[in-house]
């Protein structure tokens, strides 16, 4: 029998079946965004299973990692922008006060006091990593871009007091990283280039200044840098088997699992700061110019992200996260390579490790909500 045309309009809709890319959209996840990542951290896990000799425990323990980093991603993608606005202070506030826990009851591991135990042991600067650029951004929300003199001054304490604290600890790659987050939000606010070039003038005479207040392990390694064979069995022993490795894995490298140099454990620290070597032994160039793609891709999306946000705190907050995740990606491949020297900075989602996993996450997570909740224009 055929419906009339009043039939049809009123007749109820067949119920549409759930999508996976409607399930996204509902949760607030950017699909490129998170398509990206799960390779990077598929790839890693892949990695880490050689760099650990084909531990498997070690393996499932760092997909337990992953999955509690996801969730904390997911969390975090449905705190509008505007609520993690209001409760920055509050954040960094707090980041501070663990910061002087630290260095007052932290506990001591590898000669360094960076942990806190409260039933789960974690590092209080990882949360500085987002608390810093967050807090940064708070400030210049609603003030003059590009930021005055003065608004420079108070930014500058802000980032100078928990990366001081930081570098205490000591944890010199964790300061270092926080103080390019802070540094990367003032440069997306438009300070001029003239301002940039005067501060770069005025590193020359900190940098010896601040030679004078290095440990010497700190130096060391600076002048292991400059000549590592001047002790191939000491101090330049990491970066000279590290170079070993990478050169020696040629176009498509040795083949999962066949890497001399790790499996015969000359490689230092090879499933956490060294692991790159790895890659680089095991699959060559092909395999290292594939995981920079995925990282070039996450870091173009996430700046993607930061040009469509709908206000300065989302804008200079997205684009501080992913440049300072491009800075993680090159200090680490830097370091190993011998370009910069060993400041213990993990290659992100390939190294073994859960604090920096979850904080990583979280800051994508950050992003997801800037662009599922930015106000579209009417067309």
């Amino acid at each position: 029998m055929q419906l009339s045309n009043t039939q049809r309009v009123l007749s109820p809709r067949a119920p549409q079946p759930r999508n996976f890319s409607g399930l996204v959209r509902r949760l607030n996840i950017d699909g490129p965004l998170l398509g990206g990542l799960l390779l990077i951290c598929v790839f890693g896990l892949f990695v880490l299973y050689s760099a650990a000799g084909e531990n498997s425990s070690l393996l499932v323990n760092q997909a337990v990692r992953l999955g509690v980093a996801l969730i904390a991603m997911l969390i975090v993608a449905q705190l509008p922008p505007d609520f993690l606005r209001r409760w920055t202070p509050w954040g960094y506030a707090v980041g501070l006060l663990l910061l002087v826990l630290v260095l007052t009851r932290g506990d001591v591991g590898q000669g360094a006091r960076r942990w806190l135990d409260v039933g789960i042991r974690f590092q209080p600067s990882e949360a500085m990593k987002l608390a810093v650029p967050m807090m940064t951004a708070w400030f210049l929300h609603d003030r003059y871009i590009p930021p005055r003199i003065g608004h420079l001054a108070i930014i500058a304490v802000l980032i100078a007091v928990p990366t001081i604290m930081i570098a205490k600890q000591p944890d010199l790659g964790t300061s270092v990283l926080i103080a390019a987050s802070g540094i990367i939000v003032i440069i997306l606010a438009g300070m001029s280039f003239r301002l940039m070039f005067g501060l770069g003038v005025l590193a020359v005479p900190g940098a010896l200044i601040l030679w004078n207040f290095m440990k010497d392990y700190q130096k060391q390694r600076v002048l292991t840098l400059l000549n590592p064979d001047s002790d191939p069995l000491g101090a330049g022993y990491n970066i000279i088997q590290s170079k070993i490795a990478i050169g020696s894995g040629g176009l498509f490298g040795k083949g999962w699992t066949n890497g001399s140099q790790a499996h015969l454990e000359f490689l230092p620290e090879r499933h956490t700061d060294f692991i790159f070597a790895v890659l680089g032994e095991e699959f060559g160039l092909f395999g290292v110019l594939t995981l920079l793609v995925l990282y070039m891709f996450v870091i173009g999306r996430g700046l993607y992200i930061a040009v469509h946000a709908h206000d300065t705190y989302s804008r200079l907050l997205a684009g501080s996260i992913s440049l300072t995740f491009l800075v993680y990606v090159f200090v680490n491949t830097a370091m190993v390579t011998g370009i910069v020297p060993v400041v213990g900075v993990p290659l992100p989602l390939v190294s073994f490790g859960g604090t920096s996993m979850v904080t990583l996450m979280a800051g994508f997570g950050i992003l997801m909500s800037i662009h599922s909740h930015r106000k579209l224009l009417p067309h």
